[in-house]
């Protein structure tokens, strides 16, 4: 396998320490993946509003990757980035706002995750929407899917085509859907979404069973 520039770069100065560490970490997943073995990346904290997309969706496309777990904010935050990147709020002094500025943000209808704040209504209701429908239309027909595949039927259904601001290359919950990769969603009822299915089903509007559990993912990874 040829040497990019950056795997060049990291190779003539991550000689020591740290530095070291990822380049035996790198080149035991090249080995891995040449002696045809799977990679599953794992995503948690706020890395799909970070747009780790830009670089994980280009992995699944080479299939570097082969199976993902991650939470349910990074499940659905990906998808809101490619719909509304544009009306996203920067806040570089996040760490210095009082708590009257953080009301301020809220009001406005911005969710703050750390130092981007997420729209509201660009974003979550955005998906809702289209999400809500894919949702019904199976809980009417007594199917049940997992989270990750409800968002890929969205997804692969071209109805958020209309909204999309970013490249969708560097979508990689769009690469995941295109080349139907499985995701894993631990504890997914507490993301927004997970929130908002819940809210139908104590309004009596959908069948939890509706929606696998996390149990069920568990036993399918097992």
């Amino acid at each position: 396998m040829s040497k990019g520039p950056i795997s060049q770069f990291m190779q003539h100065h991550y000689r020591h320490f740290n530095a070291a560490a990822m380049m035996d970490a790198s080149k035991a997943y090249v080995t891995h993946l040449a002696e045809g073995g799977k990679m599953m990346v794992t995503l948690a904290g706020a890395m799909s509003t970070a747009e780790l997309g830009i670089s994980l969706a280009e992995m699944i496309r080479q299939d570097k990757v082969h199976i993902i777990s991650c939470t349910g904010a990074n499940l659905e935050e990906d998808i809101m980035n490619l719909v509304a990147h544009n009306s996203y709020k920067r806040v570089p002094n996040y760490r210095d706002l009082t708590p009257e500025q953080e009301r301020e943000l809220l009001d406005n209808h911005f969710n703050r995750v750390t130092d981007t704040c997420i729209p509201e209504e660009e974003a979550f209701r955005r998906l809702q929407k289209h999400i809500h429908q894919i949702w019904k239309d199976a809980d009417n027909k007594g199917e049940r899917y997992f989270p990750h595949e409800y968002m890929y039927k969205m997804l692969l259904s071209g109805v958020l085509k209309q909204y999309y601001e970013i490249d969708p290359k560097n979508s990689w919950m769009l690469a995941a859907a295109q080349k139907n990769i499985p995701i894993v969603v631990p504890g997914w009822e507490d993301s927004t979404m997970g929130n908002i299915f819940a809210s139908y089903v104590i309004k009596n509007e959908m069948k939890a069973t509706t929606m696998k559990s996390g149990i069920e993912y568990m036993v399918w990874l097992g």
